[in-house]
């Protein structure tokens, strides 16, 4: 069984939740038949939206000090700083890609418009991921944008309630705009929207990105 490492605190709650998918979707009847986890769950990463050089020679670091410590394969529950993707692949170890792993999740499951629930770093990724797989990417438009942020802060903040409502809202305005597959693609975004707020399916990034992990080091 393979050593994973996690870049985490991007933010904190949400890398508990993947750590908790982890588990749950590890097939273990005892300690030692779960994964080998090495976790920097690091806040004060630089912000990713408004500091992006910063926050990926941080990240990048985090990946070489992971592999020094015996990482065999990395992951990163942070849609947004895949933006830095080749940062950690320089640390010479596989790397899990989050949005390439969750694209080809939402394709195999006949995914055709795709509403995506993300950041502007993270929607960047998966408009280009979801359009080089043939699919047509649907996203907020206008004030939503900002509503999405603020209510992904709101989480951050402890006020996940009044986010709650917000994103249910946001995922069924995608829907209109006829959406018929929906992506969490922010790791907040599973803490707030259910399968059954919505009637298009829903694909949790944080939920995929788990799966992949365990694939990879069991």
């Amino acid at each position: 069984m393979k050593t994973l490492g996690v870049i985490g605190g991007m933010g904190p709650v949400a890398t508990v939740a993947f750590l908790e998918r982890l588990q749950a979707l590890t097939p273990a009847t005892r300690d030692e038949d779960h994964i080998r986890v090495l976790a920097d769950i690091h806040p004060r990463i630089p912000n990713r939206h408004t500091e992006p050089e910063a926050a990926g020679e941080e990240i990048g670091w985090i990946a070489v000090r992971l592999a020094a410590m015996g990482t065999e394969v990395l992951a990163m529950p942070c849609n947004t700083a895949h933006a830095h993707a080749d940062r950690i692949r320089a640390a010479g170890v596989p790397f899990i890609d989050m949005i390439a792993e969750t694209v080809k999740v939402v394709a195999d499951a006949g995914g055709r418009r795709v509403g995506v629930l993300a950041t502007p770093g993270g929607e960047a990724l998966y408009v280009a991921a979801l359009t080089a797989a043939g699919m047509t990417p649907v996203v907020l438009e206008g004030q939503d944008r900002a509503a999405f942020m603020s209510a992904i802060f709101g989480v951050k903040g402890g006020e996940a309630e009044r986010s709650r409502a917000e994103i249910i809202r946001l995922a069924r305005a995608l829907e209109t705009a006829g959406a018929d597959h929906l992506i969490g693609g922010c790791t907040e975004v599973p803490l707030l929207l259910k399968a059954e707020d919505v009637s298009a399916p829903l694909t949790d990034s944080a939920e995929v990105l788990a799966a992949a992990c365990v694939a990879a080091c069991a």
